[in-house]
């Protein structure tokens, strides 16, 4: 079993490196502006636009006519000529499925910010805790953590954040082969916003909500800016300020998201998850926010991913009904979003609405039961459960 995987490790590179990263970000930002351009006028004037492997072909001729371009890997530049490609690539897919898609757009300065080696050995080799890069100079790396034995480095992207500088390696991990686990331990996952996730033997995680704290602060930095005089150095700096806070917030986030995910592929085989349309949720102007703090989509990325790793299983279930269906009999009890406890009119059973989603979902996933009791709940993440039950926020949810 092969098993591709990518490692994020922190680069600390000279002034001088650093200019030279900036530079060749530049040039790579020029390079798919004026590839971009080209294909666009071809095509308005003669109807059809010149493909991947002409302007790779190109590439020599505008290597001859310009020092910078020389000064950037030849394979690097070819990536550039390859992500174009697949920017055309994803635009036409969504028209032949009848999605709305934009065309591939123009990148400023400030919105390209990595660029990649696509064949490891060919321009960047890693040794003695040093990354080589062709054009640039032997920069110092930092790895936290060892790469397995038997991984094969295959790309190695350079990734500008703000202003810290990372190397993201890609790596096939040959003969991996993790022990299956037979399922006997399964869970289903509600994905909420007032918990950020409920699972199916009642227990519950509280959203943390790092961009809502940062509200105040990011506000406050924001009316800085606004305050600076455009084009001026200053601007530059405060922009640069605000643009911490949000890693900062984004990193807290991640961190969060990864503690939680190897904790519940710790303790369970199979995980069911709900099949949200994140993106036409993000729609609704009074949630958006909210549910862009939450990080669902990297949740279940992260176990998803962890999982497989590990020899366990994620499982994906239709959304629809997941919240009204009755978890016992099934028998269908509509309800609005402030109503926050399910209670069926056919069988009785009364508890928390999400409560009763993740039951659902694990039923779905058909692996098993979702009867428990309050007494077989545990603490995730040492977080306090909270169930509620109609009439009285601190009784317990019961099944008549």
């Amino acid at each position: 079993m092969r098993l591709r995987k990518a490692y994020r490790f922190r680069i600390y590179p000279s002034k001088e490196q650093g200019r030279i990263l900036e530079r060749t970000l530049q040039t790579c930002c020029i390079l798919y502006n004026g590839l971009l351009a080209e294909r666009r006028d071809s095509y308005r004037r003669t109807g059809c636009s010149p493909g991947y492997y002409e302007q790779k072909r190109s590439l020599v001729l505008r290597k001859l006519g310009n020092s910078y371009v020389r000064q950037v890997h030849s394979q690097v530049l070819q990536d550039v000529a390859l992500r174009l490609q697949r920017g055309f690539d994803n635009f036409f897919k969504k028209i032949k499925e009848g999605e709305k898609a934009g065309y591939p757009r123009f990148k400023g300065w400030n919105r390209y910010n990595s660029f990649t080696y696509p064949q490891f050995g060919n321009g960047i080799v890693l040794k003695d805790g040093r990354l080589v890069l062709s054009k640039i100079g032997s920069v110092r790396i930092f790895q936290h953590r060892p790469l397995p034995p038997n991984a094969i480095i295959k790309t190695c992207t350079i990734r500008r954040d703000v202003d810290k500088w990372y190397a993201c390696l890609t790596v096939i991990i040959e003969d991996n082969q993790p022990q299956l686990h037979e399922g006997k331990n399964q869970v289903g996952v509600d994905l909420g916003l007032s918990s950020l996730l409920t699972l199916s033997n009642g227990e519950k995680v509280e959203p943390p909500k790092f961009l809502r704290k940062s509200e105040k602060k990011l506000k406050r930095e924001q009316r800085r800016l606004s305050r600076k005089r455009k084009g001026s150095m200053n601007r530059r700096r405060q922009v640069i300020n605000l643009a911490r806070i949000h890693r900062k917030i984004r990193l807290q986030r991640s961190d969060f998201n990864h503690k939680l995910s190897r904790t519940l592929v710790n303790r369970f085989d199979v995980i069911g998850f709900e099949n949200l349309r994140i993106p036409n949720m993000l729609k609704s102007h009074r949630l958006a926010k909210s549910i862009s703090d939450a990080g669902w989509g990297q949740l279940r990325l992260f176990t998803s991913y962890k999982a497989e790793e590990a020899g366990k299983r994620v499982e994906v279930v239709d959304s629809y009904g997941t919240t009204r269906d009755c978890s016992r009999c099934g028998f269908h009890v509509p309800k609005p979003l402030s109503v926050r406890v399910h209670e069926c009119w056919n069988c009785g059973l009364m508890l928390d609405r999400d409560w009763n989603a993740a039951r659902n979902v694990l039923n779905r996933v058909g692996l098993g039961t979702a009867e428990s009791t309050p007494a077989e709940i545990k603490p995730l993440l040492q977080q306090p459960v909270v169930v509620e039950q109609a009439g009285s926020k601190n009784q317990e949810a019961h099944e008549p």
